[in-house]
């Protein structure tokens, strides 16, 4: 199927922010008396929101983290974002690869706005984005494993679910486009594929994208 949309995550698909923010929330969880490796962050909560981090600790370790948690982690992660974060290999290619086929696309993030603007701005992704193809899981109601977000980002845009291709790099990415009822392609350059295995099919390089979306 030739999709009439293509819906981005940002994190670890246009941006390679993965590694830092998982980094990050290991360090202050552990900090925090919630000892956290780096593996386990990205396996806990690789892809989900803010609040899904919350839900886990109080729930699993019974510690309710503090109220300017959120804040912390957002000033140590922009930081970060600000000094050494770059566009994940060939999606620019991608991109122009997309615009030059004339198929829409846009983003869909976990991700706050103003995260989501810092990413792009700072790798150079912006001006493929203006802010009517950005959507954050600020929008809805329900963060990614829920459909919300995608189903929300598909209408905007004016396109039946059905008619989607959402690319994703987290199991709760994968979870949320299946749900949506879009097909998804799993990007299994960081996350192991056996964790994408939901997915409709998986690529390791952006270089195999545009051959699974027909262009």
């Amino acid at each position: 199927m030739r999709p009439e949309l293509v819906l981005f995550d940002n994190d670890g698909v246009l941006v390679d922010s993965e590694p830092i923010a998982n980094r990050v929330l290991a360090t202050l969880l552990t900090e925090l008396g919630v000892p956290t490796a780096y593996e386990d962050s990205l396996r806990d909560y690789l892809g989900g929101t803010m609040a899904r981090v919350h839900t886990i600790v109080r729930e699993r370790d019974g510690v309710t983290l503090p109220e300017d948690f959120d804040h912390v982690y957002h000033e140590r992660v922009f930081a970060g974002f600000r000094a050494e974060l770059e566009a994940v290999p060939g999606v620019v290619d991608v991109l122009a690869a997309l615009d030059a086929a004339g198929m829409p696309y846009c983003l869909a993030s976990s991700g706050t706005h103003e995260r989501i603007r810092l990413a792009l701005t700072r790798t150079g992704l912006i001006g493929r984005f203006p802010e009517s193809v950005i959507f954050s899981s600020q929008d809805v109601a329900r963060g990614k494993p829920a459909p919300d977000l995608f189903l929300h980002a598909a209408a905007t845009m004016g396109v039946e679910p059905g008619r989607c291709v959402v690319v994703e790099d987290s199991p709760l990415g994968v979870e949320a486009a299946r749900a949506a009822g879009m097909t998804v392609y799993g990007h299994a350059a960081m996350t192991p594929a056996e964790r994408l295995a939901d997915a409709d099919a998986l690529f390791k390089d952006m270089v195999e994208l545009p051959g699974l979306l027909g262009i």
